[in-house]
């Protein structure tokens, strides 16, 4: 009989492939390892994604707890996030019906464990919540959870708030791989509220600059023309006992003025004219101003300027608003009888004057409470990239805006 058909029986040759078959067991246990670190490294991947691409602070917050719960299998997850005495300003949570939340009431205050979590400003794992000294139990309605992890969100060294995980879906307590993954994904999490912060912040700062722009150009366009209507008919009931027809005629144009503030008010609010900007051009602009300004005031208006002015639409707007601001402050304060209006503009200079003869003032005085025409014609003059100089004394105001030009900028050059 040939001896290599015979099998080997002998304790060598089992204890081989037993350690053979210890040996592709333990390799498989291996690969499916590498394989769920795998998985959990692209889920992490895809979690970090997710709230980068979020700007809202209130949709980054609960991306953020919806993500962390299925890195782990967590059943629930909540972000809390404290206030400066350490009491919970927020917390969001995942796993929870919208109805079990109702019926659970008030969110936590951050005791127990949850205060323990923000005090230390690191890690806690704990595998039994109840069997811990330092919890404070579950208010009624709330769902039982056993298994409990806490990583704290930083920012720059600085917590600003915790990621909570509560029991497990295969019944395990959480170990040190899913400590480490909430901790990978907190870094990210932390960046994520901060850069959402920051745009919210900016958002709130343009939303409180435009509110800015909106009360300037109201204050330097509609109100300005019913405080000059308003000027315009403060005499008009002695007016009537002496000059009936002038009277009427004042009153009539202060309705049609009216009027027309009503219908620049209503497309400033609705945006009925969007191309009314980009139609401004600036001497036809200032003769309408002037024209309307000497109708409701009285006063006598003289407007010269250099021909051809080139200047882009914004710049016209903000010139004959400028011009309006420096105006109105005659009607209201001045006195005056007569005011000049003229635009020079050489090669590399745009000059605009606007002179009265009335009462002058004292530039240096602070402006009243609710007064802001100067401070208007001080940011529109900066927003242009020129200066405004104001000259007053007891033969009138001088109020004489600068603005350097480019060599391709104002008039053409001389040929001679």
């Amino acid at each position: 009989m040939d001896r290599a058909a015979v099998p080997d029986n002998t304790p060598e040759a089992t204890s081989s492939t037993e350690q053979f078959a210890a040996a592709i067991h333990e390799a498989e246990g291996w690969a499916a390892a590498a394989q769920e670190a795998r998985r959990r490294l692209e889920a992490l991947d895809g979690a970090t994604v997710a709230i980068s691409q979020e700007l809202s602070l209130e949709r980054v917050l609960q991306i953020i707890v919806d993500s962390v719960r299925p890195l782990v299998g967590a059943r629930y997850a909540a972000l809390g996030i404290p206030d400066e005495r350490g009491a919970m300003e927020r917390f969001i949570t995942s796993g929870l019906s919208e109805g079990r939340r109702v019926a659970i009431g008030h969110p936590p205050r951050g005791r127990g464990l949850l205060a323990l979590s923000v005090q230390q400003s690191e890690s806690v794992r704990i595998e039994d919540i109840a069997a811990d000294p330092r919890s404070v139990g579950f208010p009624p309605e709330h769902p039982p959870m056993r298994t409990f992890l806490s990583v704290p969100v930083k920012v720059e060294g600085r917590a600003i708030g915790n990621l909570y995980l509560t029991d497990r879906l295969d019944g395990q307590p959480f170990d040190e791989d899913d400590e480490w993954l909430v901790e990978s994904f907190a870094r990210h999490a932390g960046l994520a509220i901060h850069n959402a912060r920051m745009h919210e912040e900016l958002r709130q700062l343009a939303v409180l600059q435009e509110r800015e722009r909106i009360a300037q150009d109201l204050h330097d366009g509609s109100i300005q023309s019913l405080y000059a209507v308003s000027l315009a008919l403060e005499d008009t009931e002695e007016l009537m006992a002496i000059d009936l027809e002038q009277a009427t005629d004042r009153i009539d144009r202060a309705i049609e003025s009216i009027h027309g503030t009503i219908q620049e008010i209503r497309e400033f609010i609705m945006g009925l004219d969007p191309d009314a900007r980009t139609a401004v051009d600036l001497l036809s602009g200032l003769a309408a101003l002037t024209d309307e300004f000497e109708r409701s005031t009285l006063i006598e208006v003289e407007l010269s300027s250099d021909p051809d002015v080139p200047l882009d639409a914004d710049e016209s707007l903000q010139l004959i608003q400028l011009t309006r601001e420096a105006m109105s402050n005659v009607a209201r304060h001045a006195e005056a009888t007569k005011v000049l209006v003229n635009v020079e503009d050489r090669r590399e200079l745009l000059r605009l004057s606007i002179i009265d003869d009335g009462r002058g003032f004292d530039t240096t005085k602070a402006q009243r409470p609710g007064h802001h025409g100067l401070t208007n014609m001080n940011a529109r003059a900066e927003s242009l990239g020129g200066s405004l100089a104001i000259d007053s004394n007891d033969d009138g105001t001088r109020v004489v805006f600068e603005m350097p030009r480019g060599e391709s900028g104002g008039a053409k050059e001389s040929s001679t």
